[in-house]
């Protein structure tokens, strides 16, 4: 009995990138940053540092502002996305503050550099912050007007050499189809990049998703919001949907 706990609870995976959108941390409204549950997500991620798994997050900034909406309400586009871009890094911040709460040391990088608040993005640095068991926080996206923070997953996940992308949502998995709109709708454990294109499934947008097939970079979509449920993905459970090869 006691081989087959020790056996259950090995990490899968050694270095994990997680994808949290900004709206994850604006809770059940996903506006603003609900305190309750970036704790929940903070603690989370303690559970994962324990199992000696090495971390590194992206945060979204859509609970505070996202660049394409608002240059449809008159913003130019990359004004926009330069402020959606500084809201990933308020969120980047404040998961920083709830991690380290718990104990957990912490690194923010941001691509767009404000040193009194964050380290600039520098590859051998956030491995070096990994090395010595850090978590490391990606904020400001790829730097870049036109790219979203799911680009910026699929970029940071092929330079730091991750062993697969933890896209947290707020549903259970892919599915044929809208489930919330569809009862009949049926979940995928695993499907194919090939096969997520041709069904055209919204898995991440076209850039990042082409990002992570041309380097073979592994995504499982998950629900964020079951307990411990981070945890258990890294420990290969059958929980979400596994997009690979």
């Amino acid at each position: 009995m006691d081989t087959t706990q020790k056996t259950s609870n090995k990490p899968r995976y050694k270095r994990v990138l997680l994808k949290l959108s900004g709206e994850a941390l604006g809770g059940k409204a996903g506006k603003g940053i609900c305190p309750e549950v970036i704790h929940d997500i903070a603690g989370q991620i303690g559970e994962v540092r324990k199992l000696g798994v090495e971390l590194v997050v992206v945060v979204g900034g859509g609970n505070i502002f996202r660049g394409l909406p608002g240059s449809e309400q008159g913003i130019e586009r990359v004004t926009g996305d330069y402020m959606g871009m500084l809201a990933t890094v308020i969120n980047a911040l404040a998961l920083q503050d709830a991690l380290e709460k718990l104990g957990v040391e912490t690194r923010v990088q941001s691509a767009i550099e404000m040193f009194e608040v964050a380290e600039p993005f520098i590859l051998r640095r956030a491995v070096r912050h990994l090395d010595k068991g850090r978590v490391v926080i990606f904020g400001g996206g790829t730097g870049n007007p036109y790219f979203s923070t799911d680009t910026a997953s699929a970029l940071r996940a092929s330079e730091i050499g991750v062993d697969v992308i933890l896209k947290a949502t707020k549903v259970d998995g892919i599915y044929d189809k809208d489930p919330q709109k569809y009862p009949d709708a049926v979940k995928y454990e695993t499907i194919t990049y090939e096969e997520a294109l041709q069904q055209r499934l919204k898995v991440m947008d076209s850039t990042a998703f082409s990002l992570c097939m041309d380097n073979k970079m592994p995504i499982i979509v998950f629900n964020l919001f079951k307990p411990l449920n981070i945890k258990k993905v890294i420990l290969g459970k059958k929980i979400g949907t596994m997009v690979g090869e």
